[in-house]
C-alpha cells in the first residue's frame, strides 16, 4: 500500500502525463498537513459540497424561477450534471477526474438569484465599481466568504482548483485569452488573489479544467433543450431546424417508431450528451496526440485548449445556441419573468445602499464608505437563493410581489 506521504497515490499510476497529480499540487495558501484518506483534490470536493454556497444552488434558477414546477433545472441540478460529464471526459483523457469534479462543482457558486437575470442586473448596478462577474464572485466565496473552518476564511483550496475555477474558460489576460476577456479588465476579486497567490493568468488551466468547462456547455445545452420543451415553449418538430437535432430526432424516429413523446425527449438528450461526449473525447486525444504535452505545465503553456470539440461540434453547439435564444431566453414568458426578477435585485441593491443599516450586522461593511459599502451589498445579494431574494423584497416593498 503506498503511504500518504508518498510521491504518487493509488489513482495516480493510471494518470496520463498531462494529467495533475495531487501529490505534486502547488499546494494551498496557507499549508495543512496532508490527509491520509484522501488525496488534496478529493478533499476541495468534499469541502465544496459541504459548503453553505453549494446548497443555496439548490434555490437558484438556471432559467426559469422556482415557482414555474419542480421539475425543471437549478443551477445545483446543473451543477451535478456538469460534475457527471465532466469525470466521464476526465477518466476518458486519463486525467485526474477528483479534480476536473472538484472545478465543476465549483463553477457556479458565484451565480446570483434569478440566472442571468440577477447577474446582468446586479452588474449595472455596480458598473461603478468594477461590475460583477461570478467567477470572480466564486473566487471571493472560496478564499473568503465562506466562514466555517477554525484557523481560516473560505476553503483553503488547492492552486489546481482555484486556477480551474478562475480559468476554466480560457486565459484571462495575454495573447491567448478570449475576445470575451482580451479587452476587459480582470475583475478586482481575482487580480488582487492572484498578486497573492498567483494563477498564471496568461495561460490556459489544466486538462481537468478544461474538461469541466466542456461539460458546462454540453449539460446547459442539453437540459434547457429538455426544460424548453417542458415549460413549452417550442416543440419537437421546432427543433428540426438545428441540423444536428434533425439528425438525431430521425434516428430515434427510425429505431422507435411511435414512440411517446416524453420518451423522445429523453432518448434526444442522452444522445445528444453521448455525440458530444464521443467528440469531445476524439478530439482532444487528437488533439493530445500533436502536440505531445509531457506535464500539466506543457498544457497549460499551449497556444490553445488541449480539450476541445471538434469544429463540427463547435458548429452544433453554435446552431444550438441560436435556436434557444430566441425560443427559450427570449421567449416572452420567460422575459415577463425576467423583467420582474430585474426589478427585484435592482431595488435591493438601491435600498441597501441607501439603508445599510437594513443589512444583517455581519454583512454590514467595515471599510471605506462607498465602496465598502457596494460590496457588501454585492456580496449580500449574490449570495440569496430565488425565494430569499423575493421573501426580502416581499418584506421591504410589496408583500403581494410575485414573478408571475
Amino acid at each position: 500500500m503506498i503511504q500518504p506521504d508518498s510521491p504518487l497515490q493509488p489513482q495516480d499510476l493510471q494518470r496520463a502525463a498531462y494529467a495533475c497529480f495531487s501529490a505534486q499540487s502547488r499546494g494551498r495558501l496557507l499549508p495543512e498537513p496532508a490527509s491520509p484518506t484522501r488525496s488534496e483534490f478529493q478533499r476541495d470536493r468534499d469541502r465544496i459540497i459541504h459548503s453553505t454556497s453549494f446548497r443555496r444552488l439548490a434555490y437558484k434558477t438556471q432559467v426559469f424561477v422556482q415557482n414555474e414546477g419542480d421539475h425543471y433545472r437549478t443551477r445545483l441540478t446543473h451543477t451535478i450534471e456538469v460534475a457527471q460529464i465532466a469525470r466521464a471526459l476526465a477518466r476518458g483523457l486519463r486525467l485526474d477526474d477528483d479534480l476536473a469534479e472538484a472545478v465543476a462543482l465549483a463553477h457556479d457558486l458565484g451565480h446570483t438569484p434569478f440566472g442571468h437575470t440577477g447577474e446582468d442586473a446586479l452588474a449595472d448596478c455596480l458598473k461603478d465599481f468594477g461590475g460583477f462577474d461570478h467567477n470572480a464572485q466564486a473566487l471571493r466565496i472560496v478564499t473568503d466568504l465562506e466562514r466555517r473552518y477554525a484557523t481560516f476564511d473560505g476553503l483553503n483550496l488547492a492552486w489546481e482548483t482555484l486556477e480551474g475555477l478562475v480559468k476554466h474558460n480560457g486565459p484571462l489576460r495575454g495573447p491567448n485569452a478570449s475576445l470575451k476577456t482580451a479587452f476587459k479588465p480582470v475583475p478586482s476579486t481575482i487580480s488582487a488573489f492572484d498578486r497573492i497567490f498567483p494563477l498564471e493568468l496568461e495561460t490556459f488551466a489544466s486538462a481537468e479544467a478544461q474538461a469541466a468547462a466542456l461539460a458546462d456547455d454540453i449539460a446547459y445545452n442539453t437540459h434547457d433543450i429538455d426544460d424548453g420543451l417542458r415549460a413549452k415553449l417550442f416543440t419537437l418538430d421546432d427543433l428540426h431546424d438545428v441540423p444536428f437535432l434533425h439528425e438525431i430526432l430521425i434516428e430515434i424516429s427510425r429505431l422507435h417508431p411511435d414512440l411517446e413523446s416524453n420518451r423522445v425527449i429523453h432518448e434526444l438528450g442522452r444522445r445528444v450528451i453521448t455525440r458530444f461526449v464521443e467528440d469531445a473525447l476524439a478530439e482532444s486525444v487528437h488533439r493530445l496526440a500533436v502536440a505531445k504535452p509531457a506535464s500539466a505545465t506543457d498544457v497549460r503553456q499551449a497556444r490553445h485548449p488541449l480539450v476541445s470539440f471538434s469544429e463540427r461540434m463547435v458548429e452544433a453547439d453554435a446552431a444550438i445556441k441560436s435556436f434557444l435564444y430566441p425560443q427559450m431566453y427570449r421567449h416572452p414568458k420567460v422575459m415577463a419573468v425576467r423583467a420582474r426578477a430585474e426589478q427585484v435585485v435592482r431595488e435591493l441593491y438601491a435600498l441597501f445602499m441607501k439603508s445599510p443599516d437594513l443589512l444583517p450586522k455581519e454583512w454590514q461593511a467595515h471599510g471605506e464608505a462607498h465602496l465598502a459599502q457596494a460590496s457588501a451589498v454585492r456580496d449580500y445579494i449574490a449570495g440569496m437563493t430565488d425565494r430569499f431574494a423575493l421573501k426580502e423584497y416581499q418584506r421591504h416593498f410589496d408583500l403581494s410581489y410575485e414573478l408571475s
